[in-house]
């Protein structure tokens, strides 16, 4: 059996969590030599490079995220387990990390993770957002338990994962209440030449938009197009033009921007998908937003 030094991976943390040797060095008493040898001690010992030198600083590689990750949670726990006997509350939550998708509706992503947060043991929700790509290569390295997307997982992806379709929502179009008020009585044809807000190419919501309008010969004047969702809001608050969210968030867009929806574009479908590491799903936070989402926010997709 292979046997882990802790103490060889304690100055590792120290090292990652102070952000170099001489850091580490002056947080610890200890000379750099001793540290450095450690660090290589440790390396060895997992047969990997855990840092590499870009220029004057050392940056974590894969493995050493990884590590990282795990050293985390040995130290907390060993922090916990000091607490724990001396009597102290140790108020551990269960961790959930999760990758968001660049294009996904912030509306519909925080209706999603909510009820993660309301587990009787408690979560500490963590929240990263990039392309999904990126996510997905961190969730198979295991940084991430959970990966929120509007795509499934790509075919012929070489990543050990699963996607859950949590549901789907029609989308509506939005604008501030003078131009709904305008747009709404001739809709969808007073699209023609109105000022639209569209999604980023990246998002599968877009081309369902642009497919929709073309089989209705419509060309709005666009305004222009946003990978942040949040970003597309505030100026569609601001009267720039119109643009989607998901119908399934209508009440909770109209009160938050001060819009009006002006129609529903029934056959434009938007899915929302959880990506985790197994085909069941284990981490008890990631079950139970989903079955909150297939139960109370959409119907269930089965």
């Amino acid at each position: 059996m292979d046997w882990l030094n802790y103490h060889h991976l304690f100055y590792f943390w120290s090292v990652a969590r102070e952000g170099g040797i001489a850091a580490a060095s002056r947080k610890l008493h200890v000379g750099r030599p001793a540290i450095s040898m450690q660090l290589k001690s440790l390396e060895g010992a997992l047969g990997a490079p855990l840092f590499e030198r870009r220029g004057p600083q050392l940056e974590l590689t894969d493995t050493g995220r990884l590590v990282l990750g795990y050293a985390e949670d040995i130290f907390q726990t060993g922090r916990e387990l000091v607490d724990a006997v001396r009597g102290r509350p140790t108020g551990r939550p269960l961790r959930l990390r999760v990758g968001i998708a660049d294009v996904m509706a912030k509306t519909v992503t925080s209706k999603l993770l909510l009820p993660a947060l309301s587990l009787g043991d408690g979560v500490f929700l963590e929240c990263r957002e990039a392309p999904p790509t990126r996510l997905l290569a961190e969730l198979a390295i295991h940084e991430l338990d959970l990966v929120l997307s509007d795509a499934p997982l790509p075919p012929g992806l070489d990543v050990r994962a699963y996607s859950h379709l949590m549901g789907e929502s029609s989308a509506s179009l939005f604008a501030v209440p003078a131009l709904a008020e305008r747009l709404r009585e001739d809709f969808p044809a007073s699209l023609e030449g109105a000022p639209f807000l569209m999604p980023a190419e990246s998002s599968v919501v877009r081309g369902a938009i642009e497919q929709w309008l073309d089989e209705r010969e419509l060309r709005p004047a666009v305004a222009g197009e946003f990978e942040d969702s949040a970003l597309m809001k505030a100026f569609g608050q601001a009267g720039v033009g119109v643009f989607p969210a998901p119908t399934v968030v209508r009440a909770t867009v109209e009160a938050q921007y001060g819009v009006q929806a002006l129609g529903e574009l029934d056959e434009v479908r938007e899915r929302f998908y959880a990506i985790s590491p197994e085909r069941k799903i284990e981490h008890p936070a990631v079950a139970h937003l989903v079955e909150q989402a297939r139960r109370d926010l959409f119907v269930d997709p089965a």
